[in-house]
């Protein structure tokens, strides 16, 4: 036979099972997007499902009965509002001071100076040790923060891995930007804002998502030092509003007439706290993507 129509044989045989594998491979990811997507999903459907229905049928693919009962009965509580001050206050301020200290960390250890090597390896320290969870709260205490909201945004400024990767980032773009800049007479922070910047911005969107949904998800530092259940966060709303569905909302119930459907609630707090933040992932997933990208070839 000869050569190249074994070449073509060979190439033919790979091909097939390339697509053989590409066929499992789809298969697989089809069935492990279902797995994740589903409990989101699930949720959904049993936030507008009465409680009849989610009986006979616990497992459902569409909802066979609507209702809008557990969406007021969340909403009755003046806590969900302010939880969604709180949250939204901590998330833009907390992303801002995060990033603002984040950016200046990461280009400030891309410069030369003296004792870097020394404080680099001071702030990676802070990453696998800390000083434990009772001198924490008594510094917080000492600085005046307890019960108030930026006990939820000062603490936690910088994640050390964030500033780690830009920091790789930083270093990666040319070094004649910055030289032909500081010819011009560019200051160093004119370089940082107005070259380095607009160059990283996918980067910089990456790392305010992340920093997003964490602040979104506050709770921890809410749970350790705010007393007043007006200045909790939205989580420590949602837990409150789950553990005690059924004392709470007799009251509110019996006058209205309702009876409480008590998983349905749970849902409807879970949607409530969730959508907001996934909202806004579509207008982010362009800049989302690019940064993934660039940070696993830069970085």
């Amino acid at each position: 036979m000869p050569k190249t129509s074994q070449l073509n044989l060979l190439s033919k045989r790979n091909l097939r099972s390339n697509n053989l594998f590409d066929y499992i491979n789809i298969v697989f990811l089809c069935v492990f997007g279902l797995l994740i997507l589903y409990p989101f999903y699930n949720s959904i459907l049993v936030s507008f499902t009465p409680e009849s229905t989610y009986v006979k049928t616990p497992f459902m693919l569409y909802p066979k009965a609507f209702t809008l009962g557990s969406y007021y009965l969340v909403f009755r509580f003046k806590v969900i509002y302010t939880g969604y001050a709180v949250t939204l206050f901590v998330t833009v301020v907390g992303v801002l001071y995060n990033m603002l200290l984040t950016v200046l960390m990461a280009y400030c250890f891309n410069q030369s100076f003296p004792l870097k090597r020394f404080l680099f390896f001071i702030v990676l320290f802070t990453m696998f040790f800390s000083g434990g969870l009772i001198p924490y709260y008594l510094l917080i205490k000492d600085l005046g923060l307890i019960d108030t909201l930026f006990s939820m945004i000062l603490p936690t400024g910088i994640s050390i891995t964030y500033m780690t990767v830009m920091r790789k980032y930083f270093a990666a773009i040319p070094l004649e930007l910055e030289e032909s800049a500081k010819l011009d007479g560019a200051s160093d922070v004119t370089i940082l804002f107005r070259i380095i910047l607009p160059i990283a911005s996918p980067m910089i969107v990456t790392f305010m998502l992340y920093y997003g949904v964490e602040r979104w998800n506050e709770w921890w530092n809410g749970m350790l030092f705010i007393k007043s259940p007006f200045k909790q966060p939205l989580q420590l709303v949602l837990r409150s509003i789950i553990q005690s569905t059924a004392n709470e909302m007799s009251s509110s119930v019996a006058q209205a007439n309702l009876i409480p459907f008590t998983d349905g609630v749970k849902m409807a707090s879970v949607v409530v706290t969730m959508v907001p933040i996934m909202a806004v992932y579509p207008f982010l997933q362009k800049y989302f993507v690019q940064g993934l990208a660039i940070g696993a070839v830069k970085g």
